[in-house]
């Protein structure tokens, strides 16, 4: 029988330089930094939407990363952690250094970087008398193409992978913990992969690639939904601010909701609802009803963005009577 899934390619590393503490995993982030930038200024000298300097960009970016960064590790540690540790540890949510080696910053939530990131922005328009909604809709409509390459990273090394998988391109991750034969599922699921064991054998099943759907879905489809539709849309029929804004959020929340279900939870936080089954193996995709901790934030982006877009285009259009009218009333005082 043919074996139905796919190895995790050996030559990958996330090393760039064996030896050096170098990661792809930061290099793909730098890469994801650099195409938001190239992009953002593509904008701001091509739209005539958004006057931005060189040097006004560079310090919103400022701004933006580093309370990105700020708060992508806050959450992580409070919300997906053992926050308690940290709060009594406060030192060591930023201490890159665990067992006597440099490990980075192990954990970062994107939830919490949206976070960060809005209040970046908000600073930085306090600061420079700048339009926030104008100036999110100009970086959320880059932002999905970088974030790609930062998924790609996560690839590289091999974490976030998905569940338990039988589709013939499930992938078998090194990082993945294995599981023992003598569970009956896994000899099921092994057997009809044509995954070769001994009863009582541990092995490594395949998982969803749900790292690669990510960047696929919320970086790339998303990417091309804001830039070349939403964008041009608001650009010619002059949306209100905070359109692409609306949109991403909700087309985030949206296509990262529907592939956690791909995306196995973490194993000491498991389902934060349970409506189906509450034995259900967390392991597996088993049903629509329970939910993941990320699913929960999803649904408050898709929410957010929902209320922002209706309020957006309830102000234009009142805004836009408002205007007609006056228009209307001195056309009148001129016919008198």
């Amino acid at each position: 029988m043919l074996a139905e899934f796919v190895e995790f390619p050996h030559w990958i590393t996330p090393f760039v330089i064996p030896g050096l503490p170098i990661r792809w995993y930061a290099v793909m982030y730098l890469v994801a930094f650099g195409i938001t930038y190239v992009l953002f200024r593509y904008q701001c000298t091509h739209d005539n939407y958004l006057r931005l300097s060189s040097d006004e960009s560079q310090t919103f970016f400022f701004y933006g990363i580093l309370f990105l960064l700020l708060f992508a590790r806050l959450f992580s540690v409070f919300f997906y952690s053992d926050g308690w540790y940290y709060l009594t540890h406060p030192w060591m949510i930023f201490w890159p250094f665990r067992d006597g080696h440099f490990v980075g910053l192990p954990g970062m939530s994107y939830h919490g970087g949206v976070v960060g990131a809005l209040v970046g922005g908000i600073i930085f328009c306090r600061f420079y008398k700048q339009k926030l909604l104008r100036i999110t809709d100009t970086a959320v409509a880059a932002i999905p193409l970088g974030y790609t390459f930062g998924r790609l990273g996560n690839f590289i090394n091999a974490e976030l992978y998905g569940r338990v998988t039988e589709v013939p391109w499930g992938m078998v991750f090194p990082t993945a913990p294995p599981f023992s034969t003598n569970e009956e599922w896994v000899r099921n699921i092994a057997d009809r992969i044509g995954f070769e064991y001994v009863i009582g054998d541990v092995i490594n099943l395949p998982r969803h690639p749900s790292q690669l759907y990510e960047a696929l879905f919320e970086g790339v489809v998303l990417f091309l939904i804001l830039w070349f539709v939403i964008r041009p849309w608001k650009l010619k029929k002059r949306l209100p601010d905070g359109t692409v804004f609306s949109f991403y959020l909700m087309g985030y929340g949206l296509f990262r909701f529907f592939i956690e279900y791909c995306r196995q939870p973490d194993a000491d936080i498991g389902y934060v609802i349970a409506l189906g089954d509450k034995s259900d193996n967390i392991a597996l995709f088993q049903s629509f009803l329970n939910i993941s901790k990320g699913q929960i934030f999803c649904l408050i982006m898709i929410t957010a963005g929902a209320l922002l877009l209706a309020f957006l285009l309830w102000r234009y259009r009142h805004g836009y009577r408002e205007e007609a009218d006056k228009i209307q009333k001195r056309a009148k005082g001129k016919k008198h």
